[in-house]
Parts: C-alpha cells; sequence; structure tokens
C-alpha cells in the first residue's frame, strides 16, 4: 500500500528513531505507539514547539496511520497548551469526534503498510 504523505511518514519515523533507536521505532510503528509517547518523544528533541507540533498533526491528517480505538471519520485536535498566562507553547493533544475526546494517553498510532 502506497503512502499518502511519505514525508509526513518520516518525520514520524525520524522522531521515534532518534529517541528510541532503530529497532523499538520499527516496533513502535508496527505494533501502535500511544499518541502521548509520540509528543514525549518529539518535544524532547532540539526542535521547536511547533514545528514538532506540526509534524504529529500532519501524520495524524496524512491518512496513513490507524487509529485505536477507531475513532471514525469526523475528528480534529485539541491543542493543549502550557499554564501560563499567553503561552502558545503546546504540551499535549486530543482527538475530538462528535460523541467524545480522546486523551492522548487513550489513543494508540500504527503505521498502515
Amino acid at each position: 500500500m502506497p503512502l499518502k504523505d511519505p514525508a509526513a511518514v518520516a518525520a514520524i519515523v525520524s522522531i521515534l528513531r532518534r529517541v528510541h533507536g532503530d529497532d523499538i521505532a520499527r516496533a513502535l510503528l508496527a505494533d501502535g505507539v500511544r499518541l502521548a509517547a509520540l509528543i514525549d518523544a518529539a518535544f524532547s528533541l532540539p526542535i521547536s514547539n511547533s514545528d514538532a507540533v506540526r509534524m504529529i498533526a500532519r501524520a495524524l491528517e496524512s491518512g496513513d496511520f490507524r487509529f485505536t480505538p477507531d475513532i471514525g471519520p469526523l475528528w480534529h485536535v485539541r491543542y493543549i497548551y502550557e499554564n501560563r498566562r499567553a503561552s502558545m507553547r503546546v504540551v499535549d493533544m486530543e482527538m475530538l469526534t462528535p460523541d467524545r475526546a480522546f486523551a492522548s494517553t487513550d489513543i494508540s498510532l500504527r503505521l498502515l503498510v
């Protein structure tokens, strides 16, 4: 199955490989990685917060990852910001559906290949 957004997938693979190494990154992509773990990994790298957020959001929207639990076709990402006055630093993400909100700890992503 060809990737819909190879650059978005490559960014996620790179994040996981840099933080966890090649073998663990491969296992996480095949078996499923919690969105919270991906966010933590991205925020631990020496890249800007906004670049990390953009990479994750692009991958979520790419259609190249299966979500567990199945959240259905209608969803969007809500960004959770640092609890400081006028802060624009994202610290977490939630996925919202018409029925409920899923915390980043509730969602797993598995690469569709």
